[in-house]
């Protein structure tokens, strides 16, 4: 099923959860305190290049208040507004699978309890922290509400790979994505298009081997060059190329008519904080890309799958 609207070509998020759940839906994002084994020192100290100190969780509540109160802090915003709205419970900051699985169980059974109108729980985490135990878990879980599982694989280019400091092999992706849907678990990638060095071929790549998989969603945006991150010095040591918004929105619209035709779409632009926002300044202004892809695909007459599908 298409979920296009006469503003965009694509299936958006939004669109689909209210025919999904015949009512608006929002994302509320909780901290339930993890780490991750890329800042730990199981696999690195560093934590990949581009992440944040909070581990790109910048917009999710604070780790030292209850899921409760971290809950009721934006739904009760929400609520004066859409008094009949549904609610996504959202861990989003590190790893958030990578704690023992009791104490996980803990959390995210709390999590869909928090109130009556959490119609699903989406986890954010790395493909190389999902043992078979968590993944028996999550499938148990997803028998009671619908369980979505975002891994952050940002490139299929295993140079950048290593040079982002992401911590695992492309063949590990893989398995994680094959054993989740086995289980019928809705599993969401993120990827990075301005990643150092890649060139635009690098970035349709990406988009064009997740086709090979049975993957429900994707989030896409800018790579964000942060403060106090090693990215940063990176930038400066080497002056690499950060992409400008007429290129950012072509390689997108490009991705977007690639990439097959049942993936719903989260995301076509990022948030980053703007206090720590080196590079690109252009992606602050949100409304302003998704514009420019939306007139990019109407003009070039493209949609999601049109070239995918004149492949199969």
């Amino acid at each position: 099923m298409n979920y296009f609207t006469s503003q965009h070509k694509y299936n958006t998020l939004t669109e689909y959860l209210e025919k999904r759940f015949n009512r608006k839906i929002f994302k509320v994002a909780l901290n339930g305190n993890f780490t991750c084994p890329n800042r730990d020192g199981k696999i690195s100290t560093k934590g990949c290049i581009f992440c944040s100190p909070s581990g790109s969780g910048d917009f999710a509540g604070n780790r030292f208040d209850s899921l409760s109160k971290q809950f009721d802090d934006v739904s009760n915003m929400i609520h004066k507004k859409w008094p009949n709205a549904g609610y996504i419970a959202y861990f989003q900051a590190n790893t958030n699978t990578y704690k023992p699985l009791n104490e996980l169980k803990q959390l995210f059974e709390e999590a869909i309890t928090l109130n009556e109108n959490i119609v699903a729980i989406s986890i954010a985490t790395r493909p190389d922290c999902l043992s078979d135990e968590i993944i028996e878990y999550l499938s148990d879980l997803n028998k009671r509400i619908p369980v979505w599982i975002e891994l952050g694989l940002q490139t299929i280019n295993e140079e950048t790979a290593v040079l982002i400091n992401r911590g695992y092999t492309l063949d590990v992706f893989d398995d994680a994505v094959m054993k989740l849907r086995k289980h019928n678990i809705e599993t969401i990638v993120h990827i990075i298009n301005g990643l150092p060095h890649e060139t635009e071929t690098d970035m349709l790549d990406t988009v064009q081997y997740l086709n090979k998989f049975d993957i429900q969603g994707i989030k896409i945006h800018s790579l964000f060059i942060l403060k106090g991150t090693p990215l940063e010095e990176y930038y400066y040591e080497t002056n690499f190329k950060v992409l400008s918004l007429e290129e950012y929105v072509t390689i997108t619209s490009k991705q977007i008519a690639l990439l097959k035709n049942s993936v719903i779409i989260h995301r076509i632009n990022g948030d980053a904080p703007k206090d720590l926002l080196i590079e690109p300044l252009w992606s602050i202004k949100k409304l302003v890309v998704m514009n420019e892809i939306d007139k990019y695909l109407k003009v070039n007459n493209l949609y999601q799958g049109i070239h995918y599908n004149k492949q199969s």
